[in-house]
C-alpha cells in the first residue's frame, strides 16, 4: 500500500504536476494520494479580496477562508487532479474527510491563537477504515483534499501532511504501508544550501542527533516528528523525496531519504 502526499510546489506547476501524475498512475495498487494546495488558495483568495493570515506557517481559517479552501482544495485542485488521472487510465475518486465519514476531526481548541475552522484528527482510531477499504477493494484510487469534518455539519481545514500520516497509521494493521512525502528538495539535506547533500537513511537515533546538531530544524522538525510517529504506529517505511523520484522508490536508483525506526 503506497500513500503519497504532494504539496503546492507540484500543484502550482502544470508540467511538474502532469509528470508526477503520469508516474503516480504507474504505481501498483492499492494506493492513495493526499494533496495540499495552500499557495493556490492564497492566490485565488487575493483575487477575491481575501488576505491570507498565517501564524507559524499555519493558516487562520475564518468562515470566509473556509469557503475559499473548500472551493479550491475540494473543488478546483481535487477535481483537476482526478480528471488528469482518469485521462491516464487511473480510476481515481476525489474525496474529503467528510465523504463516507472517513476522517472525522475536532475543531482546534482556542488557546493563545484562534485558528478558526482548523481541524485536528484525534488519531488513527478515528479513521473509518472499513469505508475506505470499500473504495480500495472496488479498484478505486482515493485522492484526498486536505479537508475533514466535525460530524456536526462543518468542514475543517486540516494539514495534508497530518492526513497522510494518520491514513497511513490507520491502514497499517491491514497493509504493509509505504508513506511517501514528495518534497521540493531531493530529501533531507545535511546542508540546507546544498541540494545534493541528501542523507540517504535516518533512523530514530540518528534523527535525535541531527536535531540536536541543528541539521534538522525549523519546519522540518514537525514533518519528521510526524513521520517517526507513523513508523512507531506500524507504518513500514517513510520516504522523503522529490516528486521526480517517485517511480524509483522501490529500485536501486532511489535517491531520496528513507526513514525507519532502526
Amino acid at each position: 500500500m503506497i500513500i503519497v502526499k504532494i504539496g503546492g510546489n507540484i500543484l502550482d506547476n502544470p508540467e511538474r504536476l502532469q509528470a508526477f501524475l503520469v508516474d503516480f498512475a504507474q504505481l501498483p495498487s492499492p494506493k492513495l494520494l493526499v494533496h495540499g494546495g495552500g499557495k493556490i488558495a492564497s492566490a485565488i483568495g487575493q483575487r477575491m479580496g481575501i488576505t491570507p493570515h498565517m501564524v507559524e506557517g499555519r493558516r487562520i481559517t475564518d468562515a470566509e477562508t473556509l469557503d475559499l479552501v473548500t472551493m479550491v482544495y475540494g473543488g478546483l485542485v481535487n477535481k483537476q487532479v482526478v480528471a488528469k488521472l482518469q485521462a491516464l487510465g487511473c480510476n481515481a475518486i476525489g474525496m474529503t474527510g467528510a465523504d463516507a465519514n472517513i476522517i472525522p476531526a475536532q475543531k482546534r481548541p482556542v488557546k493563545a491563537i484562534d485558528y478558526g475552522f482548523a481541524g485536528d484528527v484525534t488519531g488513527p482510531e478515528s479513521i473509518n477504515v472499513q469505508a475506505l477499504e470499500v473504495f480500495l477493494q472496488a479498484g478505486l484510487i482515493p485522492i484526498f483534499a486536505p479537508l475533514t469534518h466535525d460530524t456536526k455539519g462543518s468542514l475543517l481545514n486540516t494539514n495534508a501532511d497530518t492526513i497522510a500520516s494518520v491514513l497511513a497509521t490507520a491502514l497499517a494493521p491491514k497493509h504493509k504501508v509505504q508513506l511517501v512525502y514528495c518534497f521540493e528538495k531531493k530529501g533531507v539535506l545535511q546542508n540546507a544550501q546544498d541540494d545534493d547533500s541528501v542523507i540517504s537513511a535516518i533512523d530514530s537515533e540518528k534523527f535525535e542527533k541531527l536535531k540536536g546538531k541543528g541539521v534538522i530544524n525549523a519546519g522540518m522538525v514537525p514533518k519528521m516528528d510526524n513521520a517517526f510517529a507513523a513508523l512507531q504506529q506500524g507504518v513500514a517505511q517513510v520516504l522523503i523525496c522529490q516528486a521526480e523520484a517517485l517511480t524509483s522508490i522501490n529500485t536501486n536508483h532511489y535517491s531520496g531519504t528513507t526513514l525507519s525506526l532502526t
